[in-house]
């Protein structure tokens, strides 16, 4: 490393000294957020036009409430990503806590089986849960669509339990076991207050990503199984409307609103480690 320091001096490694970096980063930055935005201003258009702007008016989005076929998918949705998430938050602590407190052999096969989901390209990973369930005999609705996102989302927690567990010293343990309580009592009234950081933050992104998926959701729903992303996709296919601005705009500002909340738990564990 300090080789490395040394013929490339920190100056020489700044990216932002080449020519027409900005301006590739920019492009970039427009490219991949400019349709967003687009999308978020005209879901407050007055006329029924994507294209025209005819004034400010928050109709998309109370015609959006009003819809059922929305109101239904936004409340499955809800009930699969917090009952998912809940599942796969607490599978991740176990697997944190083994991984991180336990010796054992085959562990860099253990952690390679739990980040699969993030390396398998997910169409793979739908496929395969359709043909499980096909398999099995296991019933395509609610039930498999909260399957598959618990099985899913159990990285995503995972990483953010598992750093915060990394950054608390192994005596806190000790010491609760040298004051005569039990494996469990350990765990409620010392590790977990102390991961519970972590915990919030794998927490809450297992629940944005479980709210946010189409491409599983689609294979393992089943009749009557719509969650949000999968109404917007039937939306879609009749033609783009502002009603689908308004709730693109909504589910956007949700996602933002959870990775954000993420991000600053993560920020504040870091902070107060022990």
């Amino acid at each position: 490393m300090s080789m490395f320091r040394r013929t490339f001096p920190r100056k020489a490694r700044d990216l932002r000294r080449y020519p027409g970096f900005r301006a590739m980063t920019w492009a970039c930055m427009i490219f991949l957020y400019g349709p967003i935005i687009v999308i978020a201003i005209y879901s407050f258009n007055e006329i029924r036009s994507i294209t025209v702007w005819g004034g400010f008016s928050l109709d998309w989005y109370v015609m959006a409430f009003k819809d059922e076929l929305i109101q239904r998918a936004a409340i499955t949705s809800l009930i699969v990503a917090v009952s998912a998430s809940t599942i796969s938050t607490c599978f991740a602590i176990a697997a944190a806590i083994a991984m991180r407190r336990r010796m054992f052999r085959g562990r860099e096969g253990v952690f390679v089986i739990i980040s699969l989901p993030l390396i398998v390209p997910e169409i793979i990973s739908a496929v395969a849960s359709l043909a499980f369930f096909v398999l099995v005999g296991i019933p395509l609705g609610i039930g498999s669509i909260l399957l598959a996102h618990s099985v899913f989302c159990i990285p995503f927690a995972y990483l953010p339990i598992s750093s915060r567990l990394d950054g608390i010293e192994p005596y806190f343990d000790e010491a609760a076991r040298d004051l005569y309580a039990n494996g469990w009592r350990a765990f409620t009234h010392v590790l977990f207050p102390l991961m519970f950081p972590g915990v919030l933050s794998g927490f809450m992104l297992a629940f944005i990503i479980s709210l946010d998926d189409f491409i599983i959701t689609n294979f393992v729903a089943g009749p009557g199984a719509t969650t949000l992303p999968l109404a917007i996709y039937g939306l879609v296919r009749t033609g783009l409307t502002p009603e689908i601005n308004a709730i693109s705009t909504l589910l956007l500002g949700v996602s933002i609103t959870f990775v954000t909340l993420s991000y600053l738990v993560g920020r504040m564990q870091a902070r107060v480690s022990p």
